[in-house]
């Protein structure tokens, strides 16, 4: 039942109003609070931000309420505001989440009714105010949204088909749903060809598995083949996201068909080869099949002349879904041409920026031999006496035609440099040109790293099609510390699920966008219990020359050129037509060995020559000005004097909330106070820059605020507990004393649990009291 409209609503917090108005309004309405109702539903995870070494998270997007049909079909938003605010005061707000969600109905509610916004204009209006009894029924949405679809009762009953739930409350994140539900809908409408574009890392396989089960259970699709192109995927997927299937499913091996099962996974190799006999798939009727899902479709399939392709349209009848993280156009190659435009895309970009993909610095090194080349001396014989070509060579040869012994050596050294000054045990992939590049580099980090060899050999492995594919599993295997360092070639560029890969070295000359997405993908998982969180790119090619290509949708949060002497690790200073892919057609080796002569130089020297750091602002692009220049420009844009800066400063319950939106805006704290020399506060470097105050330090601040006697009202206990925040201050800055999470750590836990340290102010609104003092102490000058 709705309270009485007499009742005080001022005083009434946000989260009263949603359980004493907005709640039982929707209840009332026919909405099942269980089945139906997210409240504070987390639609992103905010993205991690990275300085230095350190990192943490941005906002996240949380709706007040998502409504759904039916469990995993999202079809309104509402936005809760307290009785201070209109009640349209939430509409901006809850048309952000919509937006991303892409549900066409929200509210907007203070308890005292609903402003709603239907973007159908089912009633002729695209939005009006209605009382709290007048919320819309879960079926009358669903018919105006169904009906705009122009879908059927059957069409709708497909589409409102159950997801495979495990029993544990785990659901999809929100573009998951979409990439489903666009799927679904597509095939309930007819759709026979569907291109899903996915990021790697942002669970692709996990969305098909989703699909077809949706389609299997409603019996819409009774036998359905799911087509990889490595082994190692087609075994992950049975074992891991397909193990829901169960008997039904199957494995195409050892060219053996068994037709008495409904759902079948296959290389495609296994199934189809050069020779007509060898064409497994043939075995089976062409009508066999209601469905097929093709898993990086932007490999052979969709090549118009290749094998792979043969399979998909000797099976034409079916319904074919092709999954990518990147879709391949060229003139040859074309799935946007078999498949048909994407019914979803979502990028790499959005992924970073919702915080469910990692961001990634870049450490470029320039090599005095890439840059100038290489000319040979007349006559001149390499290690096995072979006399070299006389011609000048350059990055284009090095590790193809021209092995110059003391670079791999170098970039061995630059790589273990890297990692002894970060973590010698982090995951590391190192990408090579071809399979003898790959057992020389393993060599050389092994010579660089012999302590660690020592202890086990295992520290450094090649994989590649010839050696190492067994370590491979332990190298993926996040609770395995061995092996550490893969060198590889082009077994690991694709589809293999690294979760905790944190560093990435290009030692291999890349020019085709879609294979540099896909080696960046490596690395785009985050692991939070393994404390994965970014990744480091370590580019001794310059394949990262890419990033500036339109084509590429995701941008690093720095990039760092180190000159000869400097260290690898970068400072904490915050941080046209496409060519043709080598040939992937075989899909079973690591490499397709060109037999070139390959001429070994032992000592000729190699050097770095450069060093560079660039900054990306907010919207990825390069900051061309200095570093200062660029924060004055944003500041003043944000605050029109230092009186406006200083009044929005004080007036903030959460300092730390201003500091986080201009580091969105592209605005780098600790570059700018190791430029100024100390530890300065964001505070003092905005004030500095901006308006020529003198700045403090953080050390500064904090002793001046000890000397306050505003404290002394407060016990012994307390006390401390405010000099120990103090001293967190001074070395950590405002952000994790405004957190009352801090009270679990150290050197806190002293003086009790934190309910036993709240206590001693008298509870957690006088702590809070306490704590806007102490800011207002550190702040005061």
């Amino acid at each position: 039942m709705l309270e009485p409209l007499s009742m005080d609503k001022k005083k009434l917090s946000e989260r009263d109003i949603c359980s004493k108005f907005i709640t039982p309004a929707i209840q009332q309405a026919g909405w099942d609070l269980h089945l139906q109702v997210r409240e504070e539903f987390y639609i992103t995870k905010g993205r991690v931000l990275v300085a230095g070494q350190l990192h943490k998270r941005a906002a996240f997007k949380r709706a007040d309420y998502v409504l759904f049909y039916k469990p995993n079909i999202p079809i309104a938003v509402i936005e809760a505001k307290d009785n201070k605010h209109s009640v349209g005061s939430g509409m901006q707000q809850g048309l952000g989440y919509a937006d991303t969600l892409q549900v066409p109905f929200v509210f907007s509610s203070n308890g005292d009714g609903f402003l709603f916004h239907n973007k159908l204009l089912s009633e002729g209006v695209l939005e009006r105010e209605i009382s709290l009894s007048e919320f819309p029924s879960p079926e009358t949405l669903w018919q105006w949204w169904s009906a705009h679809q122009g879908l059927s009762a059957a069409q709708s009953d497909l589409v409102t088909q159950p997801y495979y739930s495990d029993g544990s409350g785990k659901t999809p994140r929100y573009y998951q749903l979409l990439a489903i539900n666009k799927t679904t809908e597509a095939i309930a409408k007819g759709q026979k060809r569907i291109l899903l574009v996915m990021a790697t890392g942002t669970g692709k396989t996990f969305t098909a598995f989703q699909i077809i089960w949706r389609l299997w259970q409603a019996k819409a699709k009774k036998r359905i083949l799911f087509l990889a192109d490595r082994n190692i995927l087609v075994d992950q997927t049975m074992t891991n996201d397909f193990k829901p299937f169960g008997a039904v499913m199957t494995k195409i091996a050892k060219r053996q068909t068994d037709k008495s099962y409904e759902i079948y996974l296959s290389l495609y190799q296994a199934v189809s080869g050069t020779e007509e006999a060898s064409n497994i798939y043939k075995q089976f009727t062409p009508d066999f099949f209601d469905l097929i899902v093709v898993d990086e479709c932007h490999r052979g399939s969709a090549a118009a002349d290749s094998n792979w392709r043969a399979i998909l349209e000797y099976f034409s009848s079916a319904t074919q879904i092709g999954l990518t993280a990147t879709p391949k156009e060229t003139k040859d190659i074309s799935n946007i041409d078999y498949f048909g435009a994407p019914v979803y895309t979502y990028s790499l970009r959005q992924g970073i920026d919702d915080g469910f993909l990692a961001p990634y610095k870049v450490v470029r090194f320039d090599l005095d031999k890439d840059l100038s080349g290489w000319r040979p001396a007349p006559g001149m014989v390499d290690r096995y006496g072979n006399v070299i070509e006389e011609r000048d060579y350059n990055q284009r040869d090095y590790d193809r035609s021209l092995v110059l012994e003391k670079r791999t050596e170098l970039v061995a050294r630059k790589v273990s440099e890297f990692l002894k000054n970060t973590n010698p045990y982090d995951k590391t992939i190192v990408f090579c040109e071809d399979i003898d590049h790959a057992g020389r580099m393993r060599r050389a980090i092994a010579n660089e790293n012999p302590d660690e060899v020592i202890k086990n050999p295992k520290y450094v492995m090649e994989i590649t099609s010839q050696e190492g594919k067994d370590e491979l599993d332990d190298f993926i295997f996040p609770e395995s510390r061995y092996p550490v360092i893969a060198t590889t070639s082009k077994l690991l560029s694709t589809g293999v699920d690294a979760q905790t890969c944190k560093v990435i070295v290009l030692d291999q000359r890349i020019q085709s966008m879609t294979e540099f997405k896909q080696i960046i993908g490596r690395g785009t998982r985050i692991n939070e219990a393994f404390d994965k969180h970014y990744f480091t790119i370590l580019d001794f090619k310059g394949a990262t020359a890419l990033f500036a290509d339109p084509d590429f949708d995701g941008d690093p949060v720095q990039i760092y050129e180190p000159g000869p002497d400097d260290s690898t690790v970068p400072p904490d200073l915050g941080d046209g037509p496409e060519p043709a892919d080598p040939d992937w057609n075989s899909g079973l080796g690591d490499d397709d060995q060109t037999q070139v002569r390959k001429y070994y130089v032992k000592d000729e020297p190699v050097k770095v020559v450069a060093e560079r750091v660039i900054y990306y602002n907010a919207q990825g692009q390069p900051i061309t000005e200095s570093l200062k220049a660029y924060t004055l420009r944003t500041l003043n844009r944000e605050f029109a004097s230092l009186d406006v800066f200083l009044k929005r400063w004080n007036a903030s319950e959460r300092k730390q909330a201003i500091i986080d939106e201009l580091q969105s805006e592209g605005i780098f704290f600790e570059a700018l106070s190791a430029e100024a020399g100390g530890q300065l506060d964001p505070f003092d470097l905005i004030c500095h820059l901006a308006w020529g105050q003198p700045p403090l330090t953080r050390q500064q601040r904090a002793a001046r605020a000890k000397k306050s006697t505003v404290f002394t009202k407060y016990g012994e206990q307390a006390r401390k507990v405010l000099d120990a925040l103090l001293d967190k201050y001074a070395d950590q800055g405002v952000g994790p004393i405004e957190e009352v999470q801090i009270l679990k750590l150290d050197p806190f836990r002293q003086f009790g649990t934190p309910v036993e340290i709240v206590r001693q102010f008298g509870g957690r609104t006088q702590y809070e009291q306490a704590i806007r003092e102490l800011e207002g102490e550190l702040y005061s000058a």
